[in-house]
């Protein structure tokens, strides 16, 4: 079952779940505020893109107003997951597991080779 984390009022997280009923794929939709990924789906994802940087969504109001652009760098991979899990705003979406694969973001492409 692929699980997606969202929020409603994203238009990126929309076109993914529009994307998938094309498909024909069945999803669960979980709220990414509410409901961040577990620690053990950050590291799945961290392994996947080996930069923690690609997990954070870098155009949200939360990572600008923490001024993560600066202090992120030199923060460590454990620290960076710790606040991932705390806070669902600062989770780059879609955020998508399924089986072994982790994505984040809608990439159309991406997503055809890992989900069909």
């Amino acid at each position: 079952m692929i699980r997606i984390y969202g929020y409603q009022g994203c238009g990126t997280c929309r076109k993914a779940y529009k994307w998938l009923e094309e498909q024909g794929l069945e999803f669960e939709k979980v709220a990414i505020r509410e409901t961040p990924p577990s620690r053990e789906e950050f590291a799945m994802a961290l392994s996947k893109y080996e930069s923690i940087r690609k997990l954070f969504n870098t155009s949200g109001m939360d990572y600008r107003s923490m001024g993560l652009k600066d202090s992120l760098p030199g923060m460590s991979d454990e620290d960076a997951l710790d606040l991932l899990g705390s806070n669902g705003n600062l989770v780059k979406r879609p955020f998508v597991i399924s089986g072994s694969t982790a994505l984040v973001g809608f990439n159309e492409g991406d997503w055809s080779s890992a989900l069909l």
